[in-house]
């Protein structure tokens, strides 16, 4: 290891004492603040510096860390770096240490082996980003003296000229020291506010930021002309750590290393492995005893534990700590899960409705009425016998429970549910972005434009370099002089700064990609419709195989069995291709090469969204509309691959079989999947990476015992990997909720149930099990919000289609009001079902055991609208048939129609803005101009108040004898004066 540094340490035996390296004494640019590590031999410098929260003199903070990996000599284990740099001391490294790839020898009596050229490129980049990271104003302390073995760190501490520039240059929104009063509520209205405080008190989090306030302070984009108007009084927490972790961020994204391929920012040296990681740091420790207070453990005791499911997030503090970005997923899912309240509560009511009429469902009691003695026809060629009705019972008496009258109302309230949760949400959104300070973000956003992503940068140099070597092929015949030469060299030394504005990747460079992601999606989707052909295969098979069955048990229970192993094999196979077309939807991303990152993600959403979308409802989507739409009839089947009949629902209809595959697949998704997944792989990962590191070290007792810094443990962690995984499985859940609610009333209740744990959990991750991401400014939850939109005016169509064809509610109205002889549904069940004469079966498709219901059987039933044998046209569609298609029809587009009118009325009476909001924002406008206003009419006093002690001083002069004495003259010369100190 080659140590080009200030000073390095001893080993731990020597407690702690700092050896200057003599020969370097001229090249350290030594200083008193150096020398207090030399006197103070009795301390612990880890406990001074919080064991890592700041550098080792226990006064600048760390803002951000970066990991890098390096060869470290089996020998030279404890060998170590601990410096800091700061501007005198860059530019003395720069002036006086030996180039890169020189040599320096160590002062312990042992050189080490020279590294390789790969390590050395790393280095010598690295040292190149670090210097100019300083000359942009920021403060590094390295450290390889940890407990992870082959792994350094580097400390950045942005001092407070620098976080000024940069919050001017991002212009962040400051509090000022004007504050103003908050309009409060009056009269009935602040009663009734009063008691709701009162009443949910207990279930309030115990944070100071969750308390209701009076006076809010007047914000305003930061400017260094303008600090008199901010309060300042206490530099150290004028900016908190969330935003000096960003300004820090913004400054490692924007600086450039031309030796990293003339790259720019520290995703590209992520990218190409010249550092490991980079992250801001937690505040401290969450548990433990003697922690100190902060906002992690606040956090862990008032959010992120179970024990406080029943109690409201503290969004305010969480936006302190992980941004708005992250603020405003979790106030989202609080939003989406409080109205997932009412919702539950009016499909629990649905199905206890359907529960108190069972019984008193007429057409129901017809199916379970041995009397009746209604012959089915086989519901498979050769092997199936015929089959009584009545052994269809409990399937009836159970689809009753999710079709009856109250589900059209309830797909009617779901559809007007949705759209009252997205201005609910929209409403709390701006009002989140008052109390926050995002109100006119748009503007701020176009300014601060965002950098290029690394592989982007990476495809222009690709694409330039190949247009100069093009370039150099076609003029290599005509040789260049010198000057041009130069010139060309310092070109390509600056194409590090201006490679993305001069070149661009067009549609023709993109072309592949876009060829590849097409190609790709229609396979995906191919892929998934596949495996659903061959489950449908599965059904039918497995129906015939089990219809031979010796046992009646075996055989009355085929459907149910059939119906649940089905939908087993569906939920895995969607879990699988879940992560698989994760992978996938990330890869085509990444080979488009969008340009930013916030292009990336929005790409990236819109592929895994529509893969995933596929993935779960295909398998729904066949139940629900194409299960026994295409079966034909009997002596005429639909065959596939001219054996496998297809299938048919049962005779009380496929609603309940749909209702089956929702629940188990909505429920396994969010058991295994969410939950199961999203606390198993983390906590396997950590285990995994904890063996690793135990491998790895070769620690002694004393070092081992010793305490870890604050970043070793958050190295440790697992990496923030975006809010899009979390966002997807709540808008897939969003989906089953609101797509098929009409076959599924409880679905809400066992996503309200769900939620309730997930954000507890996701909640958990984030502060104990993920490094602290960057905290990142929005004002609204993007692309998904559009997506969210898309889904509840799908939902409404999926519905009117799924009442009107998938259950019974349209014939059972068809029949009330149009062929019941005494207004009541008696005769309804005889009234679906069509007659066949067995002789009229093909040949080798009739049961092998005619006689196993022990009769002979003539004619046999299905349900159908058809004429019956005896008719002239026997076997042809009947008028009934078209006489409910066209009320089908014309409910699809009644509904529709009405309940897009309703939805978009709840839309438009509902201000997307709150009154009180909208006019707190105009009265900070106006105190804002007041206080300009001010400021300007007390620069314009006080230019009048000096211009009138200058004219009197004046007149005082010329008032003076001209014989003045030399004392007199002294007096005159400084009244002259007095102008110009002014």
């Amino acid at each position: 290891m080659r140590v080009n540094k200030k000073y390095s340490c001893l080993p731990a035996e020597e407690k702690g004492i700092h050896i200057i390296n003599i020969r370097a004494i001229e090249d350290i640019g030594y200083d008193q603040h150096e020398s207090t590590l030399l006197n103070s031999l009795s301390k612990n410098p880890d406990a001074d510096c919080k064991y890592g929260l700041y550098f080792r003199d226990g006064k600048r903070k760390v803002d951000y860390i970066l990991v890098y990996h390096y060869k470290k000599s089996s020998s030279g284990r404890a060998l170590a770096r601990r410096t800091h740099h700061n501007d005198t001391s860059a530019r003395s490294t720069k002036q006086d240490h030996p180039l890169p790839g020189k040599s320096v020898q160590l002062e312990m009596g042992e050189s080490e082996p020279p590294a390789d050229s790969h390590e050395d490129d790393k280095r010598f980049r690295r040292e190149e980003y670090e210097g100019n990271l300083v000359e942009a104003g920021l403060e590094l302390e390295h450290d390889e003296d940890t407990k992870i073995h082959g792994v350094g760190f580097v400390k950045i501490h942005a001092p407070w000229n620098v976080l000024c520039r940069e919050a001017e240059f991002l212009k962040l929104k400051m509090p000022t020291k004007k504050m103003y009063q908050i309009n409060q509520t009056h009269g009935l209205l602040k009663k009734i506010n009063s008691v709701i405080q009162k009443i949910t008190e207990p279930i309030q989090p115990k944070v100071a930021e969750h308390k209701p306030q009076t006076v809010k302070r007047l914000s305003y984009p930061f400017s260094r002309e303008k600090q008199h108007l901010f309060d300042l009084s206490d530099k150290d927490s004028f900016f908190d750590s969330k935003t000096r972790s960003t300004i820090v961020y913004e400054i490692l994204k924007r600086t450039t290393c031309t030796k990293a391929k003339y790259s720019m920012g520290i995703t590209s040296l992520l990218a190409n492995g010249v550092y490991s990681a980079a992250y801001p740091l937690h505040d401290g420790d969450y548990e433990g005893e003697n922690v100190e207070p902060n906002d992690r453990k606040l956090l862990c005791e008032e959010w992120a534990s179970y024990g406080v499911f029943y109690k409201y997030q503290p969004i305010d503090l969480v936006r302190k700590y992980f941004g708005e970005k992250i603020g405003l997923y979790f106030a989202w899912l609080g939003v989406y899960t409080q109205m997932l309240i009412p919702a539950s509560i009016v499909g629990i009511i649905v199905f206890l409705y359907g529960c108190a009429t069972v019984d008193e469902n007429i057409p129901s009691m017809e199916m379970c009425d041995q009397r009746n003695n209604i012959t089915m026809c086989p519901l498979c060629d050769r092997t199936c016998s015929y089959w009584k009705m009545s052994s269809a019972c409990a399937t009836a008496r159970a689809s009753h429970l999710f079709d009856n009258p109250a589900t059209v109302f309830f797909s009617v309230f779901m559809a007007l549910w949705a759209a009252t949760f997205m201005e609910h949400w929209k409403r709390k959104q701006m009002r989140l972005n008052y109390r926050w300070d995002l109100t006119g973000f748009e503007e701020e956003e176009e300014a601060v434009k965002d950098h290029p992503r690394a592989e982007y940068e990476a495809k222009v140099l690709e694409k330039s370099l190949r247009k100069e070597h093009k370039h150099k092929e076609k003029h290599r015949y005509f040789p260049e002089e010198a000057a041009n030469k130069w010139r060309q060299r310092v070109k390509t030394v600056m194409a590090g700064v201006k490679l993305t504005d001069k070149e661009k990747l067009t549609w023709k460079d993109r072309f592949p990609a876009y060829l590849t992601n097409f190609v790709g999606i229609i396979f995906m989707v191919g892929l998934t419709f596949a495996i659903v052909f061959g489950v449908i295969i599965y059904r039918i098979s497995t129906a015939a195989a089990l219809a031979i069955s010796s046992t009646p048990s075996g055989r009355s229970s085929v459907r149910v069995t059939v119906t649940a192993t089905a939908v087993i094999i569906n939920l895995v196979v969607i879990i699988i291709l879940d992560e698989v077309y994760g992978c996938i939807a990330r890869w085509l991303t990444q080979i488009e090469v969008p340009k930013t990152d916030k292009n990336f993600e929005e790409r990236l959403i819109f592929k895994a969204f529509l893969l995933k979308f596929v993935n779960a409802y295909t398998p729904i989507f066949y139940v629900a509309f194409f299960k026994g739409r295409f079966v034909g009839r009997p002596g005429d089947y639909v065959y596939i691959f001219h054996s496998f009949r297809m299938e048919e629902c049962a005779p009380g209809g496929c609603l309940m079989e749909l209702c089956i595959q929702l629940s188990i697949i909505m429920l396994g998704k969010q058991l295994i999947q969410n939950n199961l997944f999203e606390i198993g792989i983390p906590k396997m990962k950590k285990f995994i990476r904890y063996m690793k590191l135990k491998r790895r070290r070769s620690l002694d007792h004393e070092e081992h015992m010793k305490k870890k810094q604050r970043y070793e443990v958050d190295y440790n962690l697992e990496p923030f990997a975006g809010l899009t995984p979390e966002y997807m499985e709540m808008i897939i859940q969003f989906g089953f909720v609101t797509l098929f609610v009409a076959s599924f009333p409880l679905a809400p209740l066992f996503a309200l149930l769900n939620n309730i744990i997930e954000i507890r959990l996701d909640a958990k991750k984030f502060v104990t099990e993920l490094r602290r991401p960057v905290a990142v400014r929005a004002k609204d939850i993007g692309i998904w919000y559009n997506i969210l939109r898309g889904i509840g005016k799908l939902a409404v169509i999926i519905n009117a289609f799924v009442i009107s064809f998938t259950s019974d509610f349209i014939p059972r109205l068809v029949y009330l009001y149009m062929y019941s002889e005494n207004g009541t549904m008696h005769g309804f069940v005889n009234h679906t079902l069509s007659s066949f004469n067995v002789s009229d079966f093909q040949a080798g498709t009739a049961p092998n055991d005619p006689m196993d219901l022990g009769y002979e059987v003539q004619i046999c039933r299905y349900k159908d609208y058809r004429e019956p044998p005896w008719s002239e046209n026997k076997y042809d569609i009947s008028k009934d048939f078209w006489a409910v298609l066209a009320a089908r029809l014309a409910f699809v587009i009644v509904f529709q129609n009405l309940v897009m009118f309703m939805s978009d009325f709840v839309d438009w009476i509902i201000p997307d803005i709150p009154k009180d909001i909208s006019q707190q924002i105009h009265k900070e406008k106006v105190l804002m101009v007041e206080v300009f206003m001010r400021e300007e009419q007390g620069k314009l006093q006080m230019l009048e108040t000096w211009k009138d002690k200058d004219k009197k001083k004046g007149e005082n002069c010329n008032n003076h004898s001209p014989r003045l004495s030399r004392s007199h003259s002294g007096s005159l010369s400084s009244c002259h004066s007095y102008p110009v100190d002014v």
